[in-house]
């Protein structure tokens, strides 16, 4: 074996246990940081009158621990993946990358906020926090996508012989379309802590309506997903249609709609409702925020579009 292999193969399995310990970590960790809760509950260290379901910070802390648990959930296979050398691990980590450089950098700046919002930083720690997200987003991203694209990366992962199925035969710009509009769908389920918040064409829609409106969107998004995995034509356009509607439903709002006047009508706690008022944040910078996902994922969606096939058709292959 060549000796380029030989480091590369070394490379692979040193990505393959920061993963496994990533996501071991965030499987011990998702659990545990639900004590949280209890912090912010009546008698807790940090109670203050209104927390509870619907509330920022119930939010906040939800949303982190579904994120501990999703990070887990990709990790660990990964891992396991890399170090047995799996050609699925590859095909996966160059999706999952394209992934993460389309939408990363909204996302980035959404788990800094939170980060900064929710933990007690000291300023000395912001210098090292911020250069973690800078290698986050886009340093190593790019870094490793270069390297999985490599001729030694594919000749180390393909060893074996490559099975005919679905993830090795569906072109990487429908995998990429497909992942993203799984995330859109997991997404869609955030308003729902915020009690059914639903910015639909210039107004906020709350309560049980919000909440069926979010209910049928995240039925589209999942099916919507299938369609454009098994690259069916119908699916293509659907997508389209539904991703367009949401980006210009999302930024019409945000835009039309003083950042006070949405407040004022979320079920936030009295103090969180003063913090936001007080921000320098404008609707603007929340349009660009919450539109920056269905936007990513509409044009990912309308690039895959040659290999879809047309007459209503979906590929055997899926």
């Amino acid at each position: 074996m060549r000796i380029l292999d030989q480091r590369s193969i070394a490379v692979i399995r040193l990505v393959g246990i920061v993963l496994l310990l990533i996501g071991v970590a965030s499987a011990l960790v998702g659990p545990a940081e639900t004590h949280v809760f209890y912090l912010f509950e009546e008698g807790g260290r940090f109670h203050y009158e209104g927390f509870g379901f619907g509330s920022l910070m119930f939010a906040n802390i939800a949303i982190q621990i579904a994120g501990y648990y999703i990070i887990a959930a990709l990790c660990i296979p990964l891992g396991y993946g890399h170090l047995k050398l799996r050609w699925w691990a590859r095909t996966a980590m160059t999706t999952l990358l394209v992934d993460w450089l389309i939408v990363g950098l909204p996302l980035s700046l959404i788990a800094l906020m939170m980060l900064v919002t929710s933990k007690e930083l000291s300023l000395a720690s912001l210098p090292i926090v911020a250069l973690g997200f800078i290698l986050l987003y886009p340093v190593l991203p790019i870094a490793l996508l270069r390297f999985y694209r490599s001729r030694t990366a594919r000749r180390v992962f393909q060893a074996a012989d490559v099975p005919s199925n679905w993830l090795s035969d569906t072109p990487e710009a429908v995998k990429v379309a497909g992942s993203l509009m799984v995330l859109v769908a997991l997404t869609l389920h955030f308003p729902l802590l915020f009690g059914g918040f639903f910015p639909l064409f210039g107004r906020v829609v709350l309560g049980l309506p919000g909440v069926l409106i979010i209910d049928l969107s995240i039925a589209t998004a999942v099916i919507l997903a299938w369609g454009v995995a098994r690259r069916c034509y119908w699916a293509w356009w659907c997508a389209i249609v539904f991703l367009g509607l949401m980006t210009i439903s999302l930024t019409v709002t945000f835009l039309t709609n003083p950042l006070c006047d949405i407040v004022a009508q979320m079920p936030f706690a009295p103090l969180e409702a003063e913090a936001l008022s007080g921000t320098p944040i404008r609707g603007y910078h929340l349009a660009l925020f919450v539109g920056a996902l269905p936007a990513a994922t509409l044009i990912a969606v309308a690039v895959s579009r040659r290999s879809f096939i047309g007459g209503g058709r979906c590929s055997r292959a899926a």
